[in-house]
């Protein structure tokens, strides 16, 4: 398949971290207009308390509406299970369309299963406004995205790329943190490698890559961009050189060994939602489960 890649339009990307959850959000603008994009946001929760507050959210619709950018799409690169998703939030502040991969339909399959979420929990997808297929484009103002689908770590993950601009979502970390774990329901270390291979092979070696997540590894200070050709020189998992099957090898001896994610239990309740938390009991409480044994 051929994408329509033009490494000659530099949008604009603020990034916004939030170390709760180590997660990068971002503003992607058109640089020849107002329109722009928000890419993974976060909505803050105390899991100890039970509480769910908007600091994260608040700074970027405030920062939305001091530069009076408008809003065009809120974009979900998977279904997070480390964080929670503030997109219907800042949708419901200032507007836009909420899209992520059209594979989210397996992850509310399973996910609706193991929370027993019941007839009235759609997986169809149609929590959100647009589902994406790979090679789909989309535009935010004057400029043109793509998606890549790029599964391994969820089914659903997808690469956004917005000129010379590529975000990877769980897909890559930086060199120095490598990649994601594929061990979730419905990942798969041998697909994720090829996912990553595909971008580094697809994208030119100049392309900007904005990861999700980054742990600050060795302690060195809080990165969140990188390049193609940085990534293919120097990422330890995935460097040019690295096979498919030391991959597979190391990856699952290396999930095998790592706990669940703290926020994996209320954040795939919410983020199979769109970011909507479940619906109010009678009297008007709202509840996440503990499903028992599920993984």
């Amino acid at each position: 398949m051929d994408y329509p890649i033009n490494t000659s339009v530099t949008p604009k990307v603020v990034p916004f971290f939030d170390a709760d959850t180590n997660t990068i959000s971002y503003v992607v603008v058109d640089p020849t207009s107002m329109s722009c994009a928000v890419i993974d946001s976060v909505m803050d929760i105390d899991y100890a308390a039970g509480r769910i507050s908007y600091r994260s959210a608040d700074a970027i619709v405030e920062y939305l509406r001091l530069n009076e950018f408008k809003v065009e799409w809120l974009i979900e690169t998977h279904a997070h299970a480390d964080h929670l998703s503030a997109a219907p939030y800042i949708q419901s502040k200032v507007g836009g369309r909420l899209g992520i991969g059209e594979d989210i339909k397996i992850v509310q399959e399973v996910f609706g299963k193991i929370f027993n979420e019941g007839t009235e929990f759609q997986s169809d997808g149609s929590q959100f406004d647009r589902l994406f297929k790979d090679g789909d484009t989309y535009e935010i103002g004057n400029l043109q995205a793509f998606v890549l689908h790029t599964p391994g770590h969820t089914p659903a993950c997808t690469t956004h790329v917005i000129g010379n601009a590529a975000f990877v979502g769980d897909t890559l970390f930086m060199p120095d943190g490598g990649s994601a774990r594929a061990d979730f329901p419905g990942g798969d270390a041998r697909t994720l490698f090829r996912s990553i291979r595909r971008v580094l092979e697809t994208l030119p070696l100049e392309t900007r890559i904005f990861i999700c997540h980054d742990y600050g590894p060795g302690g060195r200070e809080i990165r969140w961009e990188t390049t193609v050709a940085e990534e293919r020189a120097k990422n330890i998992h995935v460097r040019d050189g690295v096979s498919e099957e030391e991959f597979v090898a190391m990856r699952c001896a290396r999930d095998s060994a790592l706990a669940m994610p703290r926020l994996i239990l209320p954040s795939l309740q919410v983020n199979i939602r769109a970011g909507n938390l479940p619906a109010p009991d009678t009297k008007g409480k709202r509840h996440l489960k503990v499903p028992i044994n599920a993984f």
